[in-house]
């Protein structure tokens, strides 16, 4: 009987070790089997949200006049998935924004059905464009992750300052960037050769290599004919960016110093000019300035629209802005005037406000351009107006401790006392 009692025991024993066995067993192989799932996820290459070791990629670019109908059906997909891309893709990025010359992918499955599964549109180095053509249509943006560095470029002018700028390196985008800045303060057609610049300045990039944009400049020192012209950017009240020199003025200016980017100065401000047609002797209160027809003309400044019209003297289509109780300017010979502009209108300083013609007494296309202080005309070519909102005595020495390290590489002494006693006013 007690044998009987040990063998029913014994066999319980051993069904119970079995099971512990299996157990840990399932444990183990579920352990190696987690392990190897993990090890696939870590190699595993994603790219533009996909895992692209599944699929042949096949890249393209847009063509003039392509639609995506025509060009998915290169690689099998049909007009019925086309058109519901082109629903589903709506409110994301429509397929019908598409431009010529921009890159595409088609990612194929890699095996023998090489089924178009996914089509991939470069908008910008920076954004892409996810169509899904799988059972499940839909559209997404997928973005490129950037930096932002520090850059600088130096040179001196043999040409011009876009020549000058392009053979450093860098962009025509950082080249309208120094001439917008400078604007206010100065004429780069009347740039000379030997002028010099140093600029630093933000770019942004993917892959620390390839540029996508020019952030803004930091700093920079434009030398023409001999004179230094400093800029530094600065975050001032309000949070807003401007530009300030060494002694904290603001780069702006109550006005443009030039109404349009204008070919050559034709005739200057003069109280005894030949006029070109009658050859009668008289005074020429304005600058010419020679430029294509149809060139954009801009206001000068903050005004209000006081004359739009015809002058019957010879003036032509002509406008005149009053910008403040003291300052008037007068543009003339315009081809036409820019749409929404009349009598009374408020303008603001850069706003289009016409275009250059050849109307009324005129042998060529060019703007008559002339400046009223207190209702006197005075040549533009000499105004020296004074900085908008400089910044305030109380903030110098904050602003100073802000920019020192960028006024050092421009080749400013900051512990001068020039620098801080004139600065700090």
């Amino acid at each position: 009987m007690m044998q009987g009692h040990r063998h029913i025991y014994f066999l319980c024993f051993y069904a119970i070790l079995l099971t512990v066995s299996s157990v840990l067993f399932s444990c183990r192989g579920g352990a190696e089997e987690s392990a190897e799932v993990t090890e696939d996820i870590a190699e595993t290459t994603l790219k533009w949200g996909i895992d692209i070791d599944r699929y042949n990629i096949i890249d393209g670019t847009i063509q003039n006049g392509q639609i995506i109908s025509k060009l998915l059906e290169e690689y099998g997909v049909g007009a019925v998935t086309s058109g519901k891309l082109e629903a589903a893709a709506a409110d994301v990025f429509s397929v019908r924004k598409l431009r010529a010359g921009n890159k595409y992918h088609i990612l194929q499955t890699n095996d023998s059905l090489e089924r178009s599964e996914w089509f991939v549109y470069e908008i910008s180095p920076i954004a892409n464009a996810v169509y899904s053509l799988s059972d499940s249509i839909y559209c997404y943006i997928d973005t490129v992750p950037t930096d932002t560095i520090q850059k600088h470029i130096s040179g001196r002018i043999n040409s011009s300052l876009w020549n000058a700028m392009l053979d450093g390196g860098a962009s025509f985008e950082l080249a309208g960037l120094i001439s917008d800045m400078y604007s206010w303060t100065i004429d780069f057609f009347g740039v000379q050769q030997g002028d010099s610049f140093s600029v630093y300045y933000q770019d942004i990039v993917v892959d620390d290599t390839i540029h996508v944009a020019t952030d803004k400049i930091l700093a920079s020192n434009f030398i023409t004919a001999g004179a230094d012209h400093y800029a530094f950017y600065y975050v001032y009240r309000e949070g807003r960016g401007e530009y300030f020199d060494e002694k904290g003025n603001s780069l702006r200016r109550a006005f443009l110093k030039a109404p349009l980017n204008y070919t050559r100065i034709s005739s200057t401000f003069s109280n005894a000019r030949k006029h070109p047609i009658t050859k009668v002797v008289r005074a020429h209160h304005g600058v010419d300035y020679a430029a294509p027809s149809g060139t954009p003309v801009y206001s000068v400044g903050d005004g209000v629209v006081t004359v739009k019209g015809w002058d019957s003297k010879g003036g032509g289509n002509y406008m005149k802005i009053k910008h403040n109780a003291t300052y008037t300017t007068e543009y003339m010979h315009l081809k036409g005037f820019a749409s929404g502009i009349s009598q009374g209108t408020h303008v603001k300083q850069g706003q289009l406000i016409g275009y250059v013609g050849a109307t009324g007494m005129a042998t060529g296309p060019h703007l008559d351009y002339r400046v009223f202080k207190d209702g006197t005309a005075i040549n533009p070519l000499r105004m020296d107006l004074p900085a908008v909102d400089p910044i305030a005595a109380g903030d110098m020495p904050q602003y100073l401790r802000e920019v020192a390290g960028f006024m050092s590489l421009v080749g400013i002494d900051v512990q001068s006392d020039t620098i801080r006693n004139d600065s700090i006013r």
